[in-house]
């Protein structure tokens, strides 16, 4: 049996697509739905069904566009209660795609309409799992979202349902059953996923912490819960989007894809309350960008830093970008919900330049600098990486201030004296830079390369410490 993963780094999400005999099925798909119907076209193949399985918070899907453009039916398991025409699966109800045939199961915990579709070749084989946020590898979804929909539904609840649907549902399946989880490493729906994106399934009751076969309720609620950090800001708006409903793409490319000149660009943002985002590279913002503008690169976890960034996915948005960049960009905002971009402006920043319009810049500097100043004076520095990063290895006498919690401590920036900011790549340092920038604080010197190359100079650091994890 082929199962297709296909795989989006910049959210570490994984949608899936089968096909047999002319019929196709996609799971979990991403709001642009136009490659999964390229996909099927190749395979000269019907589109059949869309399988969800859940109502995600760290994206925006694509089943309602599927529908419409390719007539999918739309598939949720037990318990769902979306807010448009769809199939509410019962436990154990067998879909055909071809001569394949998929198996519900439902597996509450992660949330309480939570799937695993079994995957049964046209022998009758058994073959695997879709397991949507219930099973990583390594790892199993936090049981801490629902409770932002719902405020009943505790983690602790959650964490036991869990837990019993991995012992009751998942356990017991065969070992050899390849296991294909909604997301990879670097996605905030688990705390400890492997760079893996698939695995057998009795591998994973050897390696993941919580597949112990002697492991109590108890005992896995706790290990659960232990070093779970708060949740972007945007999953539970993104979660009642992916239940109520959402805008075609199509409207909302069309929408933003409007080009403005540098005056209708100012005029927009002055009258509108736009948030100007700057989607450049970390090198040409620095080099100069609109006032008041934010820079959340591109090329780096560009649609993951928005929805941590940005608290409300109704701001309307005014962008920045590279040339030729724009639905890009407006694609990717979409992924988490972000449909409010109204207008791009013409041609990219040059053009601003060219007007002979005001801007600014962020002052630079490489860890071979940076190590100079550190002969004479300790240089006021911020670390903006994560806290496991941080304890990991960090400069000695540097602040710990996650990019993530920046807007909780503007206070601890000072206004009266110069200060480094630095990350681990430099990716996120100039997004931390960019935001105080528009807050009114000009004394700051950013780390070209981040921690990666200033681990390689002199600068005291303090002692790697190995980060604890919970095995």
């Amino acid at each position: 049996m082929k199962v297709e993963q296909i795989y989006t780094g910049c959210l570490a999400h994984a949608a899936y697509y089968i096909e047999n005999n002319g019929e196709a099925a996609v799971f979990d798909p991403l709001r642009e739905v136009q490659p999964y119907i390229d996909r099927a076209q190749i395979d000269n193949a019907e589109i059949k069904y869309v399988f969800e399985t859940h109502f995600h918070a760290d994206f925006v899907s694509g089943h309602l566009d599927l529908r419409k453009k390719a007539g999918a039916e739309i598939v949720f398991g037990p318990t769902a209660k979306p807010g448009y025409d769809a199939t509410v699966a019962e436990d154990g109800q067998i879909f055909k795609v071809g001569d394949y045939k998929v198996k519900v199961i439902h597996t509450p915990g992660h949330t309480m309409e939570s799937t695993t579709y079994l995957l049964i070749d046209d022998t009758g084989k058994e073959h695997g799992i879709i397991t949507g946020d219930t099973l990583f590898i390594g790892d199993v979804g936090r049981p801490d979202l629902a409770q932002h929909v719902v405020s009943e539904l505790t983690e602790e609840k959650l964490a036991g349902h869990l837990y019993d649907s991995l012992r009751n549902k998942i356990m017991p399946l065969s070992d050899d059953l390849i296991v294909y989880p909604n997301h990879g490493a670097g996605s905030a729906c688990g705390k400890m996923m492997s760079k893996e994106t698939t695995d057998t399934l009795g591998h994973q009751k050897k390696v993941n912490y919580a597949l112990r076969a002697d492991m109590s309720k108890e005992e896995f609620i706790k290990e659960l819960l232990t070093g779970l950090t708060a949740p972007p800001g945007y999953f539970p708006q993104n979660v009642l989007m992916n239940i109520k409903g959402y805008e075609s793409l199509d409207k909302v490319i069309d929408r933003a894809t409007k080009p403005l000149s540098p005056e209708a660009f100012e005029v927009a943002a002055n009258e509108t309350g736009a948030l100007m985002l700057d989607t450049r590279d970390a090198e040409d913002f620095s080099k100069g960008f609109i006032p008041n503008s934010i820079n959340i690169g591109l090329e780096g976890n560009f649609a993951q830093w928005v929805g941590e960034m940005i608290p409300d996915v109704k701001q309307k948005i005014l962008l920045i970008t590279d040339p030729g960049k724009e639905k890009e960009t407006v694609t990717r905002l979409s992924r988490v919900g972000y449909d409010n971009t109204i207008g791009y402006l013409k041609d990219g920043f040059n053009t601003w330049k060219e007007e002979k319009k005001d801007y600014e810049t962020i002052n630079r500097i490489t860890p071979k600098n940076l190590e100079k100043g550190y002969k004479t004076e300790s240089p006021l520095t911020f670390d903006v990486r994560k806290k496991s990063e941080y304890d990991s290895e960090h400069i000695i006498g540097a602040i710990n201030v996650p990019l993530n919690e920046i807007n909780n401590h503007l206070a601890q920036f000072p206004k009266d004296k110069p200060f480094v900011l630095h990350c681990a790549g430099g990716y996120r340092s100039m997004i931390a830079a960019s935001i105080l920038k528009q807050r009114g604080w000009h004394n700051i010197v950013d780390v070209v390369g981040g921690f990666e190359e200033i681990a390689q100079t002199n600068i005291p650091k303090s002692e790697y410490i190995c980060p604890t994890t919970l095995l």
